[in-house]
């Protein structure tokens, strides 16, 4: 996922108390900084504030970061010489998500056949909606339009 034009996560969401792994190609990268921080913390007051050494690679520096609780996950960064990259002074801020709990089995719960039920028949329409959605954004612009044709089958048999 990339969220800004030099900082990619390993993810579509950022989900707290899950695990990511972020890449950073900016200023610093660019400027062949020998070392470079991650400075983080999570919600409007930065709690939890974590300054990590982030691996040098051919792709960029790179990080693994266990997001806490939070509203936000705000980080910059630093390297060897205190300079920063902190977005012009306004940090990387960026919404966590919350886990969904419905979807979570916990061990010591058994599952009932009902919620799996409930659960496999959620999937199934999830599925269906997708196509239908899939099917009108590819054949109404043709119908409208109409560049729509059947196709002809040939039932000569010369």
């Amino acid at each position: 996922m990339e969220l800004t034009k030099n900082i990619f996560f390993n993810t579509d969401k950022l989900v707290e108390n899950s695990k990511i792994k972020i890449s950073y190609i900016g200023k610093l990268f660019q400027d062949s900084s020998n070392e470079v921080f991650i400075h983080y913390g999570f919600g409007s007051n930065w709690d939890n504030v974590t300054d990590i050494k982030m691996e040098k690679t051919e792709l960029g520096f790179q990080a693994e970061i266990n997001l806490l609780e939070g509203e936000t996950f705000n980080f910059c960064f630093r390297n060897e010489n205190e300079n920063w990259d902190n977005n012009d002074g306004k940090n990387y801020i960026f919404p966590l998500e919350k886990i969904q709990n419905e979807l979570l089995v916990l061990e010591d719960e058994p599952v009932s056949l009902g919620s799996a039920k409930k659960l496999r028949r959620s999937y199934l329409w999830s599925k269906k909606v997708r196509l239908a959605v899939y099917k009108i954004i590819t054949y109404l612009p043709k119908l409208i339009s109409g560049n729509y044709k059947r196709k002809v089958t040939d039932n000569s048999n010369d």
